[in-house]
């Protein structure tokens, strides 16, 4: 009797394991890969699952949420033999777990490999300015040249990000020393432009003044010869008009002379009128 309880025990908890075993819950977000007797048998969904105990083993618990893989950094030599640094995040989705699984050894390891070749590869054929400043163009060819691939390994690569790009140490240094020489050179540039234009505008100026100078020496040449010619004209015979305007005249070319710092000894004449009346006489 008391075997034959053991015995139904024993039974009956072989019974309970097996069912247990039978019954898998997957979790949402993952993928359960099973293979009966060591092949590939099917693929668990989320959700309450049977499959056949102690036949159908789960071979990987896959993920199929988007997952994401950083990209060590790594040093790149563009097309101008310059040596930039760079890092970057892939992220890509599991569609097809059994390919995930049985078609690479390690997917994740493979995906960030194939990042890193096809990253030095794009970069490899741009200039260093255009690497620098063509991130979105970088992330688009990487992306294109990847997703070929990938697709084999039952894998949807749905972006990479490029975190860091930047020149080296060295490269770095020798950019800064190539600024400040541009900076140098502009600022000596516009220096030069504006002493130029500086000195243009000096220069016309003084031929602006000049050619004013001349036109007032002529204006008023031309006034002196038209007052002379008026005065003449009423001289006649009368002489005490002219006699005062030459006079007064005169006076104001000796007063200065008289306000003229080199000028010491003023010598006049001792008979004025008479000096001026010479001159008419001149003139007539």
């Amino acid at each position: 009797m008391d075997v034959a309880l053991i015995l139904m025990v024993l039974l009956l908890v072989a019974i309970i394991v097996t069912v247990i075993a039978g019954v898998k819950t997957v979790p949402q977000g993952h993928n359960f890969v099973i293979t009966r007797l060591g092949k590939y048998r099917t693929t668990l969904q989320p959700g309450l699952n049977v499959i056949i105990p102690y036949l159908d083993i789960i071979s990987r618990k896959v993920p199929v949420m988007d997952q994401t893989l950083e990209i060590p950094p790594q040093e790149v030599i563009t097309r101008d033999n310059a040596v930039i640094r760079t890092n970057a995040i892939a992220f890509i989705q599991v569609h097809s777990p059994n390919k995930a699984v049985f078609g690479i050894d390690d997917y994740n390891r493979a995906v960030k490999n194939l990042v890193m070749t096809n990253l030095r590869a794009v970069i490899g054929e741009m200039d260093l300015d255009q690497a620098l400043s063509s991130r979105e163009v970088i992330k688009a060819r990487v992306v294109e040249a990847t997703k070929n691939d990938v697709e084999q390994w039952g894998l949807t690569i749905k972006g990479v990000e490029i975190q860091d790009i930047n020149p080296s140490e060295t490269m770095q240094a020798a950019m800064e020393g190539q600024a400040a020489a541009e900076r140098s050179r502009r600022a000596a540039i516009t220096k030069a432009e504006g002493e130029k234009r500086a000195a243009v505008l000096r220069a016309e100026g003084e031929k602006e003044a000049a050619e004013q100078g001349a036109l007032a020496q002529v204006i008023l040449a031309e006034a002196t010869k038209q007052a002379m010619m008026l005065v003449q004209e009423g001289i006649g015979v009368h002489e005490l008009p002219a006699t005062y305007l030459l006079g007064e005249k005169y006076i104001a070319a000796l007063q200065e002379l008289g306000k003229s710092p080199n000028s010491k000894t003023l010598l006049l004449p001792a008979d004025l009128p008479a000096a001026v009346r010479g001159v008419m006489g001149a003139l007539k």
